[in-house]
């Protein structure tokens, strides 16, 4: 008797199951950094950030960068294999994407020299001088991450519970395309470039992330 999990349909369970396993772990690591850690950063001592900063972060970025390699990577096969075109699943794959660059290209390279800097410090150094710009850089583009969060996750749940976002890419409207993704792609050259703004409250960052949801399923539904 063939096994269920060797066809198939049981190749994208497997692949959907590592999925919602890795994006989890990601999404919940993303959610940490931002509004448990960053606020108590905000109200430690120099001594117990940089404690935290040599000893638990680099652990807790680990599982944080795989967790986005592995939620993206299994992401694009079942986008592949089920040849999925939604709207809905295409606004919810950029959005994943940009995340996952960002983590790999600005927020692990920036946080490897924050990390480098506190380690030198704590061996009696001096900190490094471009540590305070690469945390600043990091910080923008994961409160970016956390802002795409929110309508990424209501995008990515769509495809089941709301049929009217799954028309197919190629027959959307071209305004709409065009609304949604510029929209997206300014946001994402802001974290690239530009500054916090209200990203800089963990309220800021959650309210905006709501609103953006709000703005691009309106985008999808009635353009």
């Amino acid at each position: 008797m063939e096994l269920s999990l060797f066809n198939e349909a049981g190749v994208q369970f497997l692949l959907r199951w590592i999925h919602l396993l890795a994006g989890v772990t990601w999404i919940g690591l993303l959610y940490y950094f931002n509004f448990i850690q960053g606020e108590y950063f905000k109200a430690a001592d120099a001594g117990a950030k940089s404690d935290v900063i040599r000893k638990l972060v680099p652990n807790a970025l680990w599982w944080f960068r795989w967790g986005a390699m592995f939620t993206f990577l299994s992401g694009a096969a079942l986008i592949y294999m089920k040849h999925l075109t939604g709207l809905g699943i295409m606004i919810g794959a950029a959005l994943g994407t940009l995340m996952f660059l960002n983590v790999w290209l600005i927020i692990w390279p920036k946080q490897k020299t924050v990390i480098a800097s506190a380690a030198r410090v704590a061996e009696g150094g001096e900190a490094m001088p471009e540590a305070g710009p690469a945390l600043a850089k990091a910080g923008l583009a994961s409160r970016t991450n956390a802002l795409f969060s929110i309508p990424m996750l209501f995008f990515m749940a769509s495809s089941i519970h709301l049929g009217g976002v799954q028309v197919p890419l190629h027959n959307a409207g071209m305004l709409s395309l065009v609304l949604i993704f510029g929209l997206i792609l300014a946001l994402e050259l802001n974290g690239i470039f530009g500054k916090m703004g209200p990203f800089a409250s963990v309220k800021g960052v959650i309210h905006s992330g709501i609103a953006l949801t709000v703005v691009l399923y309106l985008l999808a539904e009635l353009i």
